[in-house]
């Protein structure tokens, strides 16, 4: 007996020191991006670089120079091989980064190997879902996500949020997810709450007298939220009793204080926040028309609209601000002087939202319920209906893929290709109203996050797995690195593990996608920033040795 298990405990040890021994790290490539895209690793896996500069510049003494991406069309790609078929083995990545902290475009990929198609591979992104539809949900947050096109599941009821007819934004900021909300009684006043896990919510303040918080941003560190008095009409419901008006901003300073920030003349209903080039900017819902820039303090500036129309939701991206319209079915883009008309999309006669995928703009709109592509001015192409769904409303990327979100059902989709939309579930089951919307996203937590009227409820859904570091990505030069262990994802920043996925198993992911790895592109966009030293293993980085890279 004593001989047996002296042997099986000789067996178990010689087991893990070969799981050990299988994970240790080997370095497979490796792209120190001082004057070329070649590989130092001796693996032979020379990138090719498509119009990447290689500049003077670098993290640390030793690597002084680095390779600057335009956010557009620049990428570094290495040829498909075996070298890179990660399998269902452990790997890590390794990177320095650099980005600006002034922004005018969306910060993009740093390194991807992913299949949109079979939704398979990983991605390494500097997130931003921005313009769906009111608010600034997502802004340089950190994700590093896996899928093997299979493991999709239900959506997970996070419960109402007080009185709340609708979730009308959200906003992940400091590792925490907001979300504000609009009120139907005559009593209702728009709040803000505070996510604490399953179903449970913390108040933490109504600072307007009106109806809602319609919009959320992030801006210099700090939350901003605008109130606004939303026609609940305008979703086919009972209008609110409660007659005060909003247009005031506000800056939170702690639970249920909260700093006024400006009154905007003639506004009463706030309809998108957005940071453009360092300035913050907010649009007015409803007419007269208005797009204002904030000045610091208590002063804003009033920047005209395009054709005396109204801009609604906000995004940024390759170099301009894009908004959307409800007095025409069209997308107009600012470059901080003048206004653009970009054409009308197809026979819509509203656009509402929007969202960068795999580097280009995307849009939703009513009537129809289609989603359309920029392809250039007075050039947008449909790349189909949700089934027979009305109107596209709140957009995201997550883990790889666009999501997007409908009216009259609440229901939300996935995109696989031009034409084919992929129903992931319904979100808001309320009886005998005309309107059911799905109206805004944000991604926390690995998790794709949702908000509906007129049930006023939050939801979530995972597919794949996302280890994402819920803050802003700090601006200036930072070593990254992301590690698939074997059950678990997980994310460092200058040493420091910031983040960690959900538990999986290693062999629900096998990860040999038939396309290029690539350097500064990825399911999201292209990037806009500086690469030095980027490094891909096969095993797992242990926390020592992140950080000793982090030096």
């Amino acid at each position: 007996m004593f001989r047996h298990i002296l042997g099986m405990t000789l067996i178990s040890a010689a087991l893990a020191a070969t799981a050990s021994f299988a994970d240790e790290p080997k370095l497979i490539g490796q792209w120190k991006l001082q004057d070329s895209a070649a590989d130092s690793s001796g693996s032979g896996l020379t990138g090719k670089p498509t119009g990447v500069k290689f500049v003077a510049g670098g993290p640390t003494k030793k690597v002084t120079k680095s390779a600057q991406f335009d956010g557009r069309d620049d990428v570094i790609e290495i040829e498909s091989s075996d070298t890179l078929n990660l399998g269902k083995d452990p790997f890590s990545v390794s990177l320095w980064v650099h980005t600006d902290e002034e922004l005018d475009d969306v910060l993009g990929d740093l390194i991807s190997r992913y299949d949109a198609d079979s939704r398979k591979g990983f991605s390494l992104t500097l997130m931003h879902n921005v313009g769906q539809t009111t608010g600034q949900a997502n802004y340089r947050q950190l994700q590093f996500g896996i899928d093997d096109g299979h493991l999709d599941d239900e959506w997970t009821d996070h419960g109402r949020l007080g009185d709340a007819v609708l979730v009308y934004s959200m906003l992940v900021h400091d590792g925490v997810l907001y979300a504000s909300t609009c009120e139907a009684e005559a009593s209702g006043r728009g709040h803000v709450f505070r996510f604490e896990g399953g179903d449970q919510w913390t108040d933490i303040g109504s600072p307007d007298p009106s109806n809602s918080i319609s919009c959320l941003a992030t801006y210099n560190g700090e939350i901003y939220a605008a109130a606004s008095k939303y026609r609940l009409k305008g979703s086919a419901l009972s209008e609110s009793e409660n007659e005060n008006l909003g247009g005031t901003v506000y800056k939170y300073v702690a639970d249920n204080d909260w700093e006024i920030v400006g009154k905007l003349p003639d506004v009463e209903a706030f309809a998108g926040l957005v940071v453009y080039k360092g300035k913050l900017y907010a649009s007015s819902l409803y007419k007269p028309p208005g797009l204002f820039r904030y000045e610091g303090g208590t002063e804003w500036t009033s920047v005209g609209t395009p054709e005396e129309k109204r801009v609604e939701a906000l995004t940024v991206w390759n170099g301009e601000i894009f908004a959307s319209c409800y007095d025409q079915g069209a997308v107009f883009r600012y470059d901080g002087e003048r206004w653009i008309n970009t054409g009308v999309l197809g026979e819509s006669t509203q656009t509402y939202a929007f969202v960068v995928y795999q580097g280009e703009l995307y849009c939703g709109c009513w009537r129809g319920g289609d989603v359309y592509r920029y392809d250039g001015d007075n050039n947008w192409v449909d790349v189909g209906q949700l089934d027979e769904e009305l109107e596209v409303m709140g957009m995201a990327v997550y883990n790889g893929k666009m999501y997007a979100g409908t009216l009259p059902l609440a229901q939300v989709y996935r995109f696989d290709k031009p034409g084919e939309w992929t129903l992931t579930g319904r979100i808001d089951m309320t009886p005998d109203v005309m309107y059911r919307r799905t109206w805004t996203m944000a991604t926390y937590q690995g998790r794709l996050f949702a908000g509906t009227l007129p049930s006023g409820r939050v939801w979530s859904i995972e597919a794949g797995r996302v280890a994402s570091a819920d803050r802003e990505f700090p601006s200036g030069w930072h070593h990254v690195a992301a590690v698939k262990e074997n059950n678990s994802l997980k994310l460092y920043v200058d040493g420091a593990c910031v983040s960690e996925s959900s538990e999986f198993s290693t062999d629900d992911f096998e990860l040999n996608p038939d396309v290029p790895l690539k350097i500064g592109c990825g399911p999201h966009d292209f990037f806009k920033g500086k690469l030095a030293d980027v490094r891909l293993y096969r095993g797992i980085l242990s926390d020592d040795d992140v950080s000793e890279l982090a030096k």
